[in-house]
């Protein structure tokens, strides 16, 4: 009997490590969701109820960042924007969204005028786009803005999500959705989509050789009205992406999708900002590009280099705008593509 005691006292210590270990996974199982869900913070991030003013909203409007520095003044238009004006005294609520990452554009966005508060959710999952705690924290926002990222996770996570409704409904109401890079991407009518290429993705060179190889689209997301039978690429300039774009767009013509699609290129550290009523803003360092193709390529092939004559390019610089839906007759250049090759500099 005596032998037995430490046995089971052995037992009993086992079976309370594993009890605790199990709490200690439960616990870290809870806050790794709440962190996934909320990312705000507690101290520099709180709602204000007091001061939360909530007239109509002034949008809807659109913020396309090119990737790189963010250009505050162009998140700081579109808040703007949805207020009514600069000097306006409401403020708005602003929702974060990303796969993955933190809260880092959370300080950013609450120091601008006009905030009351701001919320990140990482949201990495179609069962977690669905939940209905998503969609009722992004339905109640005012202002929408999508992080940089992959746009294929967030094809595959968001579209046809209760998240996706959620983000229309804001721009139905007069709200604001921007987004940076891959987020600026996905605003599109038609989305360059990276889900069939490596993680390298695919660049101009390998798009002007061959316009169909681990090149594919997504359509039907978010749909906004100002921005139908548009591409939007982002690192534009620094990655040298006019091939890029160019191929896009002889692909939604020689597919049959759109008989005219207008490229919206955005420079780094640059953002194309569009008003309710379709005018078009260009802020930041560096300038935008507008490439229209309206007509059938002459070779849009497999394994075949790309022949597309007379693509019509405008660019615009910082400070200067554009018109998406009285779209300029003139005040372009044109560019052609033959065999592969880009006849001359297109920038």
């Amino acid at each position: 009997m005596t032998k037995a005691f430490p046995s089971i006292a052995r037992r009993l210590k086992n079976i309370g490590i594993k009890l605790l270990k199990m709490g200690t996974f439960l616990i870290t199982r809870f806050i790794e969701n709440w962190k996934r869900y909320f990312l705000g913070d507690t101290v520099d991030v709180r709602p204000s109820p007091s001061n939360d003013i909530r007239p109509s909203l002034g949008g809807p409007v659109l913020s396309l960042g090119g990737g790189g520095p963010d250009v505050d003044d162009a998140i700081q238009w579109m808040i703007n924007q949805v207020r009514g004006s600069s000097n306006s005294n409401s403020k708005v609520n602003v929702v974060v969204i990303r796969t993955s990452g933190n809260h880092d554009y959370n300080r950013l966005i609450y120091a601008m005028k006009g905030v009351n508060f701001v919320e990140t959710l990482v949201v990495s999952s179609r069962e977690e786009a669905n939940k209905s705690e998503i969609f009722e924290k992004v339905r109640n926002a005012d202002v929408v803005f999508f992080a940089g990222g992959d746009q294929c996770q967030y094809i595959r996570s968001w579209k046809d999500t209760k998240l996706e409704t959620a983000v229309k409904s804001v721009y139905l109401k007069g709200g604001g959705v921007g987004g940076t890079s891959a987020g600026a991407m996905i605003q599109s009518d038609c989305i360059y989509d990276a889900c069939a290429s490596s993680e390298k993705g695919i660049e101009t060179r390998d798009a002007l050789e061959d316009p169909y190889r681990d090149i594919t689209f997504t359509y039907n997301f978010f749909n906004w009205s100002n921005l139908k039978g548009t591409i939007v690429d982002t690192h534009f300039d620094r990655r040298e992406r006019m091939g890029r774009i160019m191929t896009f767009i002889a692909r939604q013509i020689k597919d049959g999708v759109s008989s005219s699609v207008l490229g919206i290129a955005v420079s780094e550290s640059t953002s194309v900002l569009v008003d309710k009523n379709g005018l078009v803003k260009v802020m930041g360092r560096g300038a935008a590009y507008f490439v229209l193709g309206n007509h059938q390529p002459e070779v849009c092939e497999p394994r075949k280099p790309l022949t597309f004559s007379n693509y019509k390019i405008w660019k615009v610089r910082s400070g200067d705008t554009f018109n998406l839906r009285n779209r300029p007759t003139s005040g372009y250049y044109l560019r052609s593509v033959k065999r592969g090759r880009i006849d001359s500099n297109p920038y």
